[in-house]
């Protein structure tokens, strides 16, 4: 078995990316977040995708629907049924093989349980390893400014997996950061102010330096805006589909940075917001955002006062 034919193996059991990483490429990684804490033996990190299909975003930037598109087909679904059959398929090939492979979630550590070591030596379980240097080390993206796992093919919009095996294979070149422009779009389209790009810390691999904004991951959990928060998934809120992950990727298609591309723009009107009361945001005369007032009794000269999830208002 060599890297093309697990490869060729892996687009067959359903992968649209697949990158390997040398173990080595780890080798400063801490304990708690390395492969080789999972699988000491462990030679080469397999990362494998499935692509988020742009269609299950449409329901969350008109405003009008949430949980059955993109929460099933952008998010839980993908990584617990779609993917997870294909790491599962692709580890049992690997072991017909004669190596053993592990399969993994790519699950963040950020607010999951913790255990307690089976020996002084050893990092408490569970380990989890770090999606988004796992990625960059397996060079099928980079991490941009606002914290968004990117790849040249779909942006913003895919789902990871690992396998660990101890079959030495060859690895892919670390890609660097080649998407993201530190526009800063992002952080400009949250609400809340979640994304500082006051305070940026650099993320490492392979001497290739990817510049990361602090994001405040509790504002992200209670943003109405798109984020979501998946039992079992630690306190990191998924992005992708809230008003910040949907402005990079706009953002990214706009500048043709992705191969996957489609006919017409994802964005075709201007974007919702709701402010932490879940109440829809517009622009006054200053064009700053400012709540719409939907309380009961509200009337307008002409009538009652009625607003869309989109922040539209409509007099009756």
């Amino acid at each position: 078995m060599n890297a093309a034919e697990l490869k060729a193996k892996a687009r067959a059991c359903g992968a649209d990316l697949v990158g390997i990483a040398p173990v080595a490429r780890f080798r400063d990684v801490p304990p708690e977040r390395n492969p080789a804490s999972i699988f000491p033996e462990c030679r080469s990190v397999i990362v494998l995708a499935r692509r988020i299909c742009r269609g299950s975003l449409r329901g969350v930037e008109e405003g009008t629907n949430f949980g059955s598109t993109y929460q099933c087909f952008g998010y839980t679904w993908v990584e617990d049924n779609f993917l997870s059959q294909t790491s599962y398929d692709l580890s049992l090939w690997i072991e017909e093989q004669g190596a053993e492979a592990v399969p993994l979630f790519a699950y963040n550590e950020a607010g999951m349980p913790k255990g307690v070591p089976v020996a002084p030596d050893k990092p408490a379980p569970n380990v989890y390893i770090d999606p988004r240097y796992a990625v960059a080390s397996a060079g099928l993206g980079e991490v941009g400014l606002g914290g968004f796992i990117l790849t040249p093919e779909f942006g913003t919009r895919q789902r990871f997996a690992f396998i660990l095996t101890d079959a030495e294979l060859e690895g892919d070149r670390v890609r660097g950061k080649t998407l993201c422009g530190d526009c800063g779009g992002c952080a400009a389209a949250c609400p809340y102010g979640a994304i500082h790009l006051d305070r940026v810390q650099s993320l490492d691999v392979e001497g290739a330096a990817m510049p990361v904004a602090q994001i405040d991951v509790g504002l992200c959990a209670a943003c109405p805006n798109g984020a979501f928060l998946a039992a079992g998934r630690g306190k990191e809120p998924d992005r992708i589909a809230a008003a910040c992950g949907r402005e990079c990727l706009v953002r990214l298609e706009s500048a043709g940075k992705v191969t996957n591309t489609f006919e017409n723009k994802f964005r075709k009107r201007a974007p919702w917001q709701l402010d932490a009361f879940k109440r829809p945001m517009m622009r006054d005369a200053s064009g700053a955002l400012t709540a719409v007032d939907v309380g009961c009794g509200k009337f307008s000269g002409t009538g009652v006062v009625s607003v869309h999830a989109t922040g539209q208002v409509f007099s009756k």
